[in-house]
């Protein structure tokens, strides 16, 4: 499955692009998350040139911060399973939605 599509690459903003929103009330344009794990990512911003996120992390613990794509894309766990995009994510989504599990 392909990680980044062009349709998200077109609508999600550029790192540094959203400064002036408070995070919660920023949306989420991707879902990312380890079917063999509990690991989910939700990206709220991109910068193309070096493949980076900015956006939620939720491994051992939930933090915001730096993720790359190339990384995600290379992760194989057990039995060669990979990371996985929500392909019915909904965009729309704010964070604020994410860390009071409506939208998980």
């Amino acid at each position: 499955m392909k990680l980044m599509t062009k349709a998200i690459e077109e609508k999600i903003p550029n790192l540094y692009e959203t400064e002036e929103i408070a995070d919660e009330d920023k949306r989420v344009y991707a879902k990312f998350f380890h079917p063999a794990s509990s690991w989910t990512w939700y990206a709220l911003e991109y910068d193309p040139k070096d493949k980076m996120f900015y956006g939620l992390v939720n491994g051992y613990v939930k933090e915001l911060g730096y993720f790359s794509l190339q990384e995600l894309e290379e992760v194989s766990g057990p039995m060669g399973i990979r990371i996985e995009r929500d392909k019915y994510w909904n965009d729309s989504t704010t964070l604020s939605e994410v860390y009071s599990g409506v939208a998980l």
